[in-house]
């Protein structure tokens, strides 16, 4: 495209030139080399269009987009500390690989030591609704209940692992140790985050009230209107 625009920058030049030597002159510019000059200069503004229209068209065609699906906010039913989860099922529905990079619940930001991503949930698994499997008394890394392990979940308070269907050992099974960044998705591929919301966000008065999470991966997002459901 600049190749074209400098050759059509040139051909002005010589038009210019014709049109001051006509004026000093008194010479008139031949019929046959005004019509060459009309026709290059069409063939370069036609071309310079084209090479325009290609670069957006091939700068439009990669996106960046996700889906957001089932989303889940608890908070237990009796702990006056405000104790709250919540979870999320997302998928990179765009061209790019994008870094799902904020979780906010009613304006505030989940840090990424609270975050929990299975990256390799299957296409059924990601399809299933998030559950809440009950409270245990040991909180991954900050005071309070965390999400109850069952089944085959075992081991340490370092990680949340999610039963989806109580039936033990199976391929329902959501996993994964406390998040240090963004989560990274490559094109198609999805995740579930479960969160641990900061205490006090939420409290046992806000059971059944709706309250918004959005989930960002840069400028992509937005929020969301969620029920909170309490949890005993």
């Amino acid at each position: 495209m600049g190749h074209s625009v400098s050759v059509f920058i040139e051909l002005l030049n010589i038009i210019t030139y014709y049109m001051n030597y006509n004026i000093s002159k008194k010479r008139a510019i031949s019929t046959v080399l005004t019509t060459v000059i009309i026709l290059v200069s069409s063939v370069v503004l036609g071309a310079g269009v084209v090479v325009y229209g290609t670069s957006l068209f091939q700068g439009n065609t990669q996106t960046e987009a996700f889906s957001v699906g089932d989303v889940k906010i608890w908070v237990h039913g009796t702990d006056p500390n405000g104790i709250s989860w919540g979870a999320a099922s997302i998928r990179n529905s765009g061209d790019k690989v994008i870094a799902v990079n904020q979780i906010m619940v009613r304006g505030t930001s989940i840090p990424f030591g609270q975050w929990y991503a299975d990256t390799t949930v299957t296409s059924s698994e990601f399809q299933q609704a998030l559950n809440h499997t009950g409270w245990l008394n040991a909180d991954p890394g900050t005071d309070g209940p965390a999400i109850l392990k069952l089944g085959t979940c075992v081991g340490s308070g370092s990680y949340v692992c999610i039963d989806q269907d109580s039936a033990g050992a199976g391929t329902s099974i959501v996993s994964a140790n406390a998040s240090t960044g963004p989560v990274s998705l490559s094109p198609g591929s999805s995740t579930v985050i479960y969160f641990k919301v900061s205490n006090g966000t939420l409290t046992t008065l806000d059971s059944g009230a709706s309250t918004t999470v959005s989930v960002f991966a840069g400028k992509a997002g937005g929020p969301q209107s969620i029920s909170v459901t309490g949890q005993s």
